[in-house]
């Protein structure tokens, strides 16, 4: 089970391998970060993957620059810590 470090918070999630993405998981976890398209098209989901490493179930169509992640799409392979864009 891998740890979900939410930057500049106190959260500390374990993630459950039952969720589909980190999107889902985050929303189930009373998170809520921006999305639209939620399948790697838009990239409104992107947010800093600061520690960690996560893979894609479907390679995202969106860009995606080095150090970012999509939640969309993407699950933790191991620890990783995030940081959530706030609008």
């Amino acid at each position: 089970m891998s740890k979900v470090i939410i930057a500049n918070t106190d959260q500390s999630l374990d993630f459950d391998s039952d969720q589909p993405n980190l999107l889902t998981f985050l929303e189930n976890n009373n998170f809520e970060p921006q999305f639209h398209c939620r399948e790697g098209f838009c990239g409104a989901c992107r947010c800093k993957l600061i520690s960690g490493n996560v893979e894609y179930q479907q390679e995202p169509l969106a860009f995606v620059r080095k150090g970012e992640i999509l939640l969309c799409c993407a699950t933790p392979v191991n620890d990783i810590e995030i940081d959530i864009p706030k609008f």
